[in-house]
């Protein structure tokens, strides 16, 4: 794909999750990863139409799922600055545990699942 024209601020490819608590991933992901709200457009007081966030150099998008729209989960590998840090972060914000904290080939590596259905596979390169 030649002279792909993306907008500023944004990646070729980003993850767009649908979600049964879209509101609530959105905390999560600011409560663990320090995520910055970029852009939020509601349907209603209760129900987000299109939300993105900002962690580092990356861009989720996502919505609350709808009859037309059923929930996406999905599985997000994110460098971190800290693994031990945002592992426990992830759990006192309600994610469960499916690798725990260990030393790998390529870093310090664990993996959880939020609350919405989506496993974060949360690394830092070991220097």
């Amino acid at each position: 794909m030649k002279n792909v024209t993306i907008p500023s601020g944004y990646q070729q490819v980003m993850a767009y999750l649908i979600l049964d608590d879209a509101a609530g991933f959105l905390d999560f992901t600011r409560e663990v990863f320090d995520a910055e709200e970029k852009y939020k457009e509601m349907r209603d007081e209760n129900s987000i139409r299109h939300a993105e966030v900002r962690i580092g150099d990356s861009v989720i998008m996502f919505a609350q799922s709808t009859a037309e729209f059923h929930v996406e989960n999905a599985g997000l590998f994110i460098y971190v600055d800290n693994a031990d840090l945002r592992y426990q972060k992830a759990l006192a914000a309600g994610a469960t545990s499916v690798m725990e904290l260990s030393d790998q080939s390529y870093g310090r590596s664990s993996g959880v699942r939020d609350p919405f259905g989506n496993t974060w596979w949360i690394t830092s390169v070991i220097e």
